[in-house]
């Protein structure tokens, strides 16, 4: 009735304790995308199915992951993920509720070891949980993947715990790799960037963050985040940059 997918690359540090917090799950698949460490073994003695698939983009990826299985219901999980027992038996109570066909569950992130529960970090909510015949990803949304779901939606209590962000390096690597992705969608639309958007946006980004998604309450901690999501916003129009200027002398 359920199978929870999990998208791997070299996961072999986060992967077994994900696992272990889904062995109530009779069916997980892990959907990998070319691993090269001991990622796929681990899933495998776990008694996790292991389907491969080269990587394009998140959402085709995981519209890739939903034809590999025939279960009413699938929920995603990433591999730097758990579910505790209190959401586990949220989400069995869930699925047999044909009124909804999805759920939205919060997730608390642990961002450098400490739990963050402002600047647009909680509740976070994730709409993971879904009838697999009701909704696929917006093969445009290339990051940040949007589902296309097609009925009444609830939202759960209990949260998934995402041990999100290890240190700064860590961060701004994974920003980077957001970036170029965001960057690709915006010069799809033919967004052309502008000298003001190296200032503007950052500074947007790190006002609305910390002011009106309240970060100030996380002291330190809260202007350091919004400093560094205000830094990927940069990253995101340099490189629509690069890529025009690529664009430019391919012409």
């Amino acid at each position: 009735m359920l199978t929870v997918i999990i998208l791997t690359l070299n996961e072999e540090d986060t992967l077994p304790q994900c696992l272990e917090s889904l062995s109530w799950s009779e069916d997980k698949l892990v959907f990998d995308s070319g691993s090269t460490d001991r990622t796929c073994d681990i899933a495998r003695e776990y008694g996790a199915r292991v389907v491969q698939r080269s990587f394009d983009n998140y959402a085709s990826q995981r519209n890739a992951a939903l034809c590999e299985t025939v279960s009413e219901w699938v929920l995603f999980i990433d591999a730097d993920e758990t579910v505790g027992s209190e959401l586990a038996n949220e989400i069995k109570l869930a699925i047999q509720h044909q009124h909804k066909v999805g759920w939205r569950i919060p997730r608390h992130n642990y961002i450098f070891g400490k739990l963050m529960l402002n600047a647009g970090w909680y509740p976070d909510y994730q709409l993971r949980l879904f009838k697999r015949d009701a909704g696929s990803y917006f093969v445009d949304r290339y990051v940040h993947e949007l589902l296309d779901l097609k009925g009444s939606v609830g939202n759960l209590q209990y949260p998934i715990i995402h041990q999100n962000y290890l240190d700064v390096s860590e961060f701004i690597s994974k920003q980077r790799a957001y970036a170029k992705h965001e960057a690709n969608m915006l010069y799809k639309q033919g967004v052309v960037p502008r000298y003001h958007h190296y200032l503007l946006q950052p500074i947007r980004q790190f006002l609305w963050r910390y002011i009106t998604l309240a970060g100030w309450r996380s002291g330190y901690h809260g202007i350091l985040l919004c400093g560094l999501m205000a830094y990927s916003q940069y990253i995101v129009y340099q490189q629509l940059s690069s890529l025009r200027d690529m664009d430019s002398e391919a012409s």
